[in-house]
């Protein structure tokens, strides 16, 4: 087991299912305490932690709402103490449309949830960590925070102000004993693509050829990632956008 996470409590938003639900598992498989947070109520993940012999408790959370966000980490202190790590993974893909057709209500809800979500996460998490001394945090944008989609004018948008204000952050928390980093996952096998495809197989295919590797990662894949960038073998690297993406934006 590795020692970095040992007693350490991290907080994942969007937990329950998906990549988040990934990143929550592999950081209990690593000795942490996980705090899994979701806008609706699901103690799936908890169970499955708990199923594994690790510790998990659930705490509902909209990551739009400031109330929320500062219920989620002042319980988070109250039932373990500290606050050490944190994933900033909830997300939305938003209604596709071309820009001129988006409307005010998507745009608002996506900025809220993707992107002033992030910010009201690190708003609380940091002064939090900061009392530990030691900490990071890893904010979830995407490979649409790297470059352009069509149709997704708001998702784009706020997955490039998820790495901008990351960078931010990480700048901010420098002398701060606290890293900040992104990750930009590239097509994940999660609820949202089967969403986007309608899991029609057409669509898949359309969807797997902007792959170089020609498939579609993984959540465990970005949870990997994910956990390496909070462990201290990413001592040297803070303010950084990794792109997980089987290559796609090396294209």
């Amino acid at each position: 087991m590795d020692s970095t996470f040992k007693n350490k409590v991290v907080i994942v938003t969007g937990a329950s299912s998906g990549i988040g639900r990934a990143a929550a598992i592999a950081f209990a498989n690593k000795g942490a305490k996980v705090v899994v947070a979701d806008w609706i109520e699901n103690t799936e993940t908890v169970n499955l932690i708990k199923a594994s012999g690790g510790e998990a408790t659930f705490i509902r959370c909209d990551v739009s709402k400031n109330n929320d966000v500062k219920a989620m980490v002042e319980k988070t202190v109250a039932t373990y103490g500290r606050v050490d790590y944190a994933f900033n993974n909830a997300g939305i893909e938003g209604i596709s449309a071309p820009t001129q057709d988006c409307t005010e209500e998507n745009w608002d809800k996506t900025i809220g949830i993707n992107l002033k979500g992030i910010w009201l996460c690190m708003k609380y998490e940091i002064p939090e960590i900061q009392k530990q001394g030691k900490g990071a945090i890893v904010n979830c944008a995407s490979v649409a925070g790297l470059v352009g989609f069509g149709g997704l004018p708001a998702y784009v948008a706020s997955k490039h102000g998820v790495i901008g204000l990351t960078k931010t952050a990480a700048l901010e928390c420098a002398q701060l004993g606290i890293r900040v980093n992104a990750v930009c996952p590239g097509v994940i096998q999660t609820p949202m693509i089967d969403r986007l495809t309608g899991k029609d197989k057409t669509v898949i295919d359309q969807f797997t050829k902007l792959e170089p590797v020609g498939r579609f990662g993984q959540p465990e894949e970005i949870a990997n990632a994910v956990v390496w960038m909070c462990s201290d073998k990413a001592s040297f690297v803070t303010g950084h956008a990794m792109a997980v993406d089987g290559g796609f934006v090396a294209q």
